[in-house]
């Protein structure tokens, strides 16, 4: 009996030294892709680029606004043939609007694109100056407080987001 509680105590008391050998860091990549000049610039272009494919909808979408209520007003003078005719030109305009929707805005369309092809170099980049860290510091673990988690209190002296600008030679 003695031995097994000697036994338990003995692996109690290495779990805690191993707990209290873990080292981690946090970081914050929101504030450290603000600081890089790259990442603010993809920023701003994706940014004009989306309120340039948005003004595209919005066109087309006053136009068909225009056109129905065109359609409302004269659609008691039209023929049942013509009348068809408009119900289905105005179907296929409000189909062409969210088709474009859903290519310009939808899951992997084409601001999805954009944003892969301008941001995602540069977030690369900062995953792996923060692996660099990491492994050069003997870090167990590296906590992002920007986003996804969070982090009731941390000690600023862990926050190692300069560091990683450092890495990335962005003062």
């Amino acid at each position: 009996m003695k031995k097994t509680l000697l036994f338990t105590l003995l692996l109690i008391g290495i779990s805690f030294t191993a707990q209290s050998q873990q080292r981690y860091a946090i970081i914050d990549t929101k504030y450290i892709l603000e600081k890089i000049p790259e990442y603010k610039n993809a920023d701003k272009k994706l940014q004009e680029i989306g309120e340039q494919w948005q003004k595209e909808i919005d066109d087309k979408q006053t136009v068909l606004d225009k056109m129905y209520k065109n359609y409302e007003a004269e659609q008691f003078m039209l023929t049942e043939d013509l009348r068809k005719k408009r119900e289905d030109e105005l179907f296929v305009r409000e189909k062409e609007i969210r088709d474009l929707q859903k290519k310009r805005f939808g899951y992997e369309g084409d601001l999805f694109k954009e944003r892969q092809r301008l941001i995602k170099p540069v977030q690369d980049r900062v995953y792996s100056a923060v692996q660099k860290m990491a492994l050069a510091r003997s870090y167990d673990f590296v906590l992002d407080k920007s986003e996804g988690i969070t982090v009731i209190f941390a000690d600023p002296k862990l926050d190692k987001s300069d560091d990683i600008l450092k890495e990335l030679g962005i003062k």
